[in-house]
């Protein structure tokens, strides 16, 4: 089910959770809130394999959290068009709903991935450690934009 971001609040139940995700062609970053839906934190990076495989993947871990809503990073070209990249986020959004009742948002991820980079390069983390995090640290970016946005409606 695909909602917008101001209709997520009322389908919450308490002591539910939000999951982020960053969506690559490789890999997809979760991160996961907490129950009072403040924090986002970077949970794990799943290697992509096959869709049916990454999804019992993530409806695991729905089920093991608690979780009430997923948020997709959707990402928009810099003029805000949707390109290819958009359309796969989409329908991967599509293949999951068909598995799953959590509501499914999307949340605009232009320059998470750069940002999360940035913070990285700042912390002087190695290639290594960047490529170790920055999927599930863009995740976690995601997701806390989301939990401010719900923090001040």
């Amino acid at each position: 089910m695909e909602l917008e971001i101001d209709e997520l609040s009322s389908t919450l139940e308490k002591g539910q959770r939000l999951l982020g995700f960053d969506l690559g062609s490789k890999t997809i970053g979760i991160a996961l809130s907490d129950v009072m839906l403040i924090v986002a934190t970077p949970m794990e990076t799943i290697q992509r394999t096959k869709f049916t495989i990454d999804a019992e993947r993530i409806l695991n871990i729905i089920h093991e959290q608690n979780v009430g809503g997923i948020i997709l990073g959707l990402p928009k070209n810099m003029d805000g068009s949707e390109g290819p990249r958009c359309q796969s986020t989409r329908q991967f959004a599509k293949n999951l709903a068909e598995k799953t009742d959590v509501a499914i948002c999307f949340w605009d991820e232009r320059l998470s991935t750069i940002a999360v980079t940035r913070t990285l390069l700042e912390a002087d983390a190695s290639r290594k450690r960047r490529g170790e995090l920055v999927d599930k640290m863009a995740a976690s970016y995601i997701l806390q934009g989301v939990l401010d946005n719900l923090s001040q409606n």
